[in-house]
């Protein structure tokens, strides 16, 4: 689960198994955990291919259409964002699923790792998808990776995802910069009144549409399912999902992990096509290198040139730099006892 959630507490997988020096955990790097990322096609394409796959892109679908995904065929599969309600997918029943059935007998069949960590849900699922495909070109890193889980159950297969100093570094790199994080502070709670938001995969495997959510026990089967029916199965499975919610949570994305449309283009000659999309590549590594970017440092400068006038009327620099300290000043207290009101609450 992404934004707000808990973090959780596990053992190091590393401590008594030897892992593929790639995987190795470094506990001092790794104790800054896992960013969140925006859900965005242009970060996880260029995360996965950061990862060593080929030949794969994910696309934004504006609407739950089989054409639109038709359209983007060759179709690997799906990932789903919605937001996380507990009374639109605990299960009615004990150890029965809402929707379509647990597989058991599918966790050692197929990649099914249990989520361990926070925040990690987007690059996951989008995991979930490309390990599980045996059509996708994975690159050395991840094909070690998913040869040495191939014998574990989920549980340390999801702690040795989350001991992958790789994989999250590469995550990490994609994150915005947090300069006002006070790192010092506990990490809260997650409350009622918090929008929690999760991502989910859905991929056909071996004639089987399979659901994978890393906070569930088991891969969940929703039927018969092939690359060809895929579009009208996921359409009508996720129509249920959706419907299970109330009629004005609206809060739902969905990404098409595909084969790289230039690829495609290129092969039938769209030089018109393979250009758009070249262009739209670059904009996605635009994007990407300013997400990583700290622009705070140059808004204080720009905010200091166009108040110069004013400063300088009412006192000098001096009187600027003041009136910036005494924000910091205020802002850090207001920090302070919304901390402290929260955990006068957790404590009652």
């Amino acid at each position: 689960m992404s934004r707000h959630t808990s973090r959780q507490q596990f053992g190091s997988f590393c401590a008594s198994h030897s892992l593929p020096s790639i995987f190795t955990t470094n506990r001092a790097m790794s104790s800054s955990g896992w960013n969140t990322l925006e859900s965005d096609a242009g970060v996880f394409t260029e995360l996965v291919e950061s990862l060593g796959v080929k030949s794969v892109e994910l696309h934004e679908l504006l609407s739950l259409d089989a054409d639109q995904l038709r359209a983007v065929a060759p179709l690997y599969g799906v990932v789903f964002l919605f937001k996380y309600i507990h009374s639109a997918l605990a299960p009615t029943t004990p150890g029965v699923p809402q929707d379509g059935s647990y597989d058991p007998d599918a966790e050692h069949a197929i990649f099914f790792a249990h989520q361990k960590i926070q925040n990690a849900c987007a690059t996951q699922a989008i995991l979930s998808i490309v390990l599980n495909r045996s059509d996708i070109q994975l690159g050395s890193a991840l094909t070690e990776f998913k040869t040495f889980v191939e014998g574990f159950d989920s549980e340390l297969r999801g702690e040795t995802l989350s001991n992958s100093e790789l994989i999250r570094l590469t995550h990490n790199s994609f994150s915005r910069p947090t300069p006002f994080v006070d790192e010092s502070q506990p990490q809260r709670q997650a409350g009622d009144d918090d929008d929690l938001y999760h991502f989910i995969a859905y991929v056909p495997i071996n004639g089987t549409l399979y659901e994978l959510d890393g906070l569930q026990p088991y891969p969940i089967s929703h039927g018969e399912c092939t690359d060809e029916t895929f579009a009208e199965n996921i359409v009508e499975v996720l129509y249920r999902r959706i419907a299970r919610y109330p009629e004005d949570e609206v809060r739902f994305n969905l990404l098409a992990v595909c084969h790289d449309r230039r690829e495609l283009l290129a092969a039938v000659g769209d030089t018109e096509g393979l250009l758009r999309e070249e262009e739209k590549r670059a904009e996605w590594r635009r994007e990407n290198i300013l997400r990583r970017e700290n622009f705070v440092g140059l808004i204080y400068e720009v905010l200091k040139g166009v108040l110069g006038d004013v400063v300088e009327n009412n006192g000098g620099i001096g009187a600027f730099e003041k009136m910036i300290s005494d924000a910091k000043a205020k802002t850090q207290k207001r920090l302070e006892d919304a901390q402290r009101r929260r955990m006068q609450n957790n404590s009652t």
